[in-house]
């Protein structure tokens, strides 16, 4: 199916931030007419083109057979399954013989894909982006009923191939774990991953790198996109492609001498203040009222012990309710953080956000 309008057409929904939805039986994509960016779009084809005469195409697709059997086997290789048929979501500008493809939003959008009849809604974990190279990635997604039927409501910041996977994962040594839910629903929609063996180690520190790889995944976002700031980090490091894209998200800032240290474990206060920024990414807005720092923090015995840098964003967290502290009374902004934890507030990030 596709929806056509005009440049112009586009700039006065802009104008009036109106909201698009192109929708079919199978799936449903709900556009802001902004994050076309029809300015920028027409820049790319060159000055002075009249909007009027811009065609904007909005493509919604079933996939291919052939690509339909390329997800299939990709599923087969990742010990996953696929739940409903792969949709293609493309946005395009077209002017006489240039097209200008629209592929990143800065903001997440909504797409629905309609699962099949009868579907177990307990055999949904998540919607996936697959990309042309055979990766596979998360995207924020969540399951609605509407009139009897359900869908996968997933939000992404990119156009591509989606799908909705079946990937249920259970660590054999978190049973009994405090965080069990949320380290079992975070690998089951491939955030975190485990130590080999079905094994988790929930208690385990984890390492800066680490941590930018989980929160990149989490947001969903492509990793690779940007350019390595860091001089310590090498091209052909494993975490290399994820701190790219944190940087470019601005999630991530490093240290005054140029480094990022992706080896030495990351901190509970460093893990915050990280967590703070990708709440722009998700849109979660949560503003400090005068009293509200002083107030937040003088609940935790320790907030002495947090860098000056860090206390705005533990307390943004905490009022976000994505922070509880440690025991009840303690923030230990300088103990390291465990995986246990980071599973827990990675989850409540995307909670919060209403993006799961």
């Amino acid at each position: 199916v596709i929806g056509q309008l005009n440049g112009q057409m586009v700039k006065n929904m802009e104008n009036y931030k109106a909201v698009i939805e192109l929708k079919t039986e199978m799936a449903t994509y709900t556009l802001p007419a902004q994050q076309i960016n029809i300015e920028a779009l027409s820049a790319q084809m060159g000055k002075n083109i009249p909007l009027n005469e811009m065609k904007i195409q909005i493509e919604l697709a079933k996939s291919t057979e052939e690509t339909v059997q390329f997800v299939e086997d990709i599923a087969n290789k990742g010990g996953f399954s696929i739940v409903a048929q792969p949709i293609e979501f493309t946005i395009k500008g077209t002017y006489e013989d240039k097209i200008v493809e629209v592929s990143q939003f800065n903001a997440y959008v909504e797409r629905m894909i309609a699962m099949p009849e009868g579907i177990d809604p307990l055999k949904i974990t998540t919607g996936v982006v697959v990309e042309l190279d055979g990766t596979v990635r998360h995207v924020p997604t969540e399951i609605v009923e509407i009139d009897g039927i359900y869908y996968a409501k997933i939000y992404s910041l990119t156009n591509s191939i989606y799908s909705v996977i079946c990937n249920p994962i259970e660590f054999k040594d978190v049973e009994n774990h405090w965080a069990k839910e949320a380290i079992n629903d975070m690998g089951s929609r491939m955030v975190v991953s485990g130590v080999g063996n079905g094994l988790y180690e929930a208690n385990r520190k984890i390492t800066r790198a680490e941590f930018a790889a989980i929160i990149v995944r989490a947001l969903g976002l492509k990793a690779g996109e940007g350019t390595n700031p860091f001089s310590d980090v090498k091209e052909n490091d494993w975490y290399s492609d994820y701190i790219k894209t944190a940087a470019e998200y601005g999630l991530i800032t490093g240290y005054n001498d140029g480094t990022f240290r992706p080896t030495e474990n990351i901190t509970r206060e460093q893990a915050m203040t990280i967590i703070e920024r990708a709440m722009n990414t998700t849109g979660l807005k949560v503003e400090l009222t005068d009293g509200d720092l002083e107030q937040l923090l003088k609940s935790f015995s320790d907030t002495e012990q947090s860098a000056s840098y860090a206390k705005t964003s533990i307390a943004v967290t905490i009022k976000a309710g994505i922070i509880n502290g440690r025991d009840g009374s303690l923030i230990a902004p300088k103990a390291n953080i465990t995986r246990a934890e980071v599973a827990t507030i990675i989850r409540r990030l995307l909670q919060q956000s209403k993006l799961i």
